[in-house]
């Protein structure tokens, strides 16, 4: 009776059994794509399209693939697989062959190198990802890009709530996929892989993956070469939290991005979690496929920003406290206060002036940051900021910040605010309308009205010119 049904109704029938016993999510990854081809004498022929996909299945299915077959054919039944392969003539068919329950497995083709034995022999992936295993995927993740050594600010409030939500209920949140855009050394990778790490430790059976794009790149074009692009794919498409970041090195190279479609269009359908970094919006990024962006676009996309002086306060305060060290409250304020650029270059402000501390023997002071921002930090982040001006000058008339950005009229007060205008227009590049905004809002013809109140005094007052002059030292960055 067996022998007179058809492969499609032999597979169907053990289709049915392991709809039972895998979840909906495996069935349509790794058993939807399966084809039957033909049954001849207890022995059923299934194409499968790799070879990737044949060891993934024997190695994770073979006890199920054993109990089906055993029920819809019967003791003697066998199994053969049809491989799909590429190579340069194009698509062909290998077949291999296992009996079942013994599972001893021959090759019908000498060019494919499959063992002998295939339930004790150890089947090498016959694509490797260089430092990843196919089976237990190393998730390369930084271990010190977790959530809790994130410090979190208005610059980056929206990307790390989006991220750690992401990674509560990875793929059926509204974050799939999560686009984390903004400038260099802002942040982005840190909450992209504190995603990643938080989905390992709230699930530690997904599988997690972090690639920079240059990575996926090379993979690409490495796969292409050794025929191996089925197996590249199918790869990829077994992840469950897939991390790409810098996704815009993607532009300009079509056919590594048609391959990226065809695994984000995979992955978000089976409710697999995507995270990418990208150095700008969607819609600005040149030379990506409109299909692509679309995708980009489906759910959240969180810009970060640069980090205000509350924030670099406190990023260099969890540093400090991290390095087991101590560090002067004045020379915290002046980083804080000096490089307002970026999160990257504030933290290697900081590792410079630990190292010359360390490999000189001398004490952290506040003239040695001075002279490390000139000599180690870059032109650009060493430019005084208003903050750090506005700060000196409080701190010499005694007033709070918040009491000079104030509108009081007092005479010390708007004195104060006077002089900080001053050196922020002398000592800066801001415009004088960025100058204004940060002294509690003024125009710009306060701002020009404040620098020639500052110049009269100071070629009528002697004082009030020592009062700049000594000012102006505290101010400047030494040489």
């Amino acid at each position: 009776m067996m022998k007179e049904k058809t492969a499609e109704q032999v597979w169907s029938g053990c289709l049915e059994i392991i709809k039972d016993n895998v979840s909906p999510q495996n069935f349509k990854t790794w058993f939807d794509p399966i084809k039957p081809v033909k049954i001849n004498n207890n022995t059923l022929t299934i194409q499968v399209p790799s070879q990737f996909f044949y060891e993934w299945i024997e190695e994770h299915y073979i006890t199920l693939l054993k109990k089906v077959i055993k029920k819809e054919i019967g003791s003697e039944g066998k199994l053969e697989y049809n491989i799909v392969m590429e190579n340069n003539s194009g698509k062909t068919e290998t077949p291999i062959t296992f009996k079942l329950p013994t599972l001893n497995s021959s090759t019908k083709n000498p060019s494919v190198n499959m063992p002998a034995d295939v339930a004790m022999a150890v089947i090498k992936n016959p694509f490797v990802i260089p430092g990843l295993k196919k089976v237990q995927v190393e998730s390369q993740l930084n271990p010190n890009y977790s959530f809790e050594n994130l410090v979190e600010g208005e610059c980056n409030r929206l990307a790390r709530s989006a991220g750690y939500a992401a990674a509560q209920k990875p793929g059926t949140n509204s974050y799939n996929p999560l686009l984390i855009f903004g400038g260099v050394g802002l942040g982005k990778t840190h909450i992209a892989q504190a995603v990643g790490i938080e989905v390992k430790r709230v699930h530690p059976n997904k599988t997690v993956l972090y690639v920079q794009s240059e990575k996926f790149i090379t993979q690409f074009i490495e796969a292409t070469k050794n025929n191996n692009l089925n197996d590249f794919v199918h790869f990829y498409q077994m992840i469950d939290v897939l991390i790409i970041d810098d996704v815009q090195y993607l532009a300009g190279k079509e056919k590594t991005q048609d391959a990226f479609f065809h695994i984000f269009n995979h992955l978000h359908q089976l409710g697999k979690q995507i995270i990418l970094t990208a150095d700008r919006a969607p819609v600005d990024i040149q030379g990506i496929e409109q299909r692509l962006l679309s995708r980009f676009k489906w759910g959240l996309s969180a810009e970060v920003t640069a980090p205000d002086l509350a924030t670099r306060m406190a990023i260099l305060d969890k540093k400090v406290y991290n390095e087991g060290i101590q560090l002067p409250k004045e020379v915290n304020e002046y980083l804080a206060y000096s490089i307002t650029s970026n999160v990257r270059e504030l933290e290697g402000a900081l590792i410079s002036l630990l190292a010359q501390s360390s490999l000189n023997k001398k004490i952290i002071t506040l003239d040695l940051a001075k002279n490390m921002i000139d000599k180690f930090v870059k032109s650009t982040a060493r430019e005084v900021s208003i903050d750090y001006i506005q700060k000196v000058v409080c701190d010499y008339f005694d007033l709070a910040i918040d009491t000079m950005k104030s509108k009081t009229r007092k005479r010390e007060v708007v004195q104060a605010r006077q002089i900080a205008m001053y050196f922020a227009k002398s000592m800066t590049k801001s415009s004088l309308a960025t100058i204004g905004m940060h002294c509690g809002g003024k125009d710009h013809a306060t701002v020009l009205h404040a620098c020639r109140t500052v110049n009269n005094l100071m070629d009528t007052d002697k004082r009030f010119k020592a009062y700049i002059e000594e000012l102006e030292k505290k101010i400047s960055i030494s040489n």
